[in-house]
């Protein structure tokens, strides 16, 4: 199945560009990972960050849309392994979860996130009282998750050349 990767209109009212410059790069986080198998999806193919790899990454961008929406933005419980200070980087490392599971928490995690974005008004803080973060709008808050996935597309565009000669952006 190819993944649609569609740019938003030239021409909408911003809510509707921001979240379509987010959804065209979540799509292409989704595209990186089709056809991959366990194996490739956990094979580290840089050396010196042994956790960026395809399954890492998915699982770290469906954790930050969770900090961001769930928790800094509507003040959630800050929960998950992102918020875990019994080690590093928990975030990075999904441990053995297949990557068919690992997609379908980053789509339901997605989906979460844009229902946050389409009840609340980009002008409105966030709310959680203990991150500085919180006190962010809802607007810088999507502009920086297009430019946290934006990246990490990047980084699974050259683990995915790495892996198997696969290449391509758009």
């Amino acid at each position: 199945m190819t993944i649609p990767r569609d740019r938003p209109p030239f021409e909408a009212d911003e809510r509707t560009q921001l979240v379509g410059w987010l959804d065209l790069q979540r799509s292409i986080v989704r595209w990186k990972c089709e056809g991959l198998s366990h194996e490739d999806a956990y094979r580290a193919v840089l050396p010196h960050s042994p956790d960026m790899t395809v399954a890492g990454i998915l699982h770290h961008l469906r954790w930050v849309e969770n900090a961001w929406f769930e928790v800094l933005f509507l003040g959630g419980p800050a929960e998950g392994p992102q918020f875990d200070e019994t080690a590093e980087d928990l975030d990075m490392k999904p441990d053995g979860v297949p990557l068919a599971q690992l997609l379908e928490e980053y789509e339901r995690q997605c989906a979460v996130s844009n229902e946050i974005v389409a009840a609340h008004a980009l002008d409105e803080t966030g709310r959680h009282p203990d991150f500085r973060s919180a006190r962010a709008s809802l607007r810088w808050m999507l502009i920086h998750m297009v430019e946290e996935t934006a990246r990490h597309a990047g980084h699974l565009d050259a683990i995915r050349e790495l892996l198997d000669g696969r290449k391509g952006y758009y």
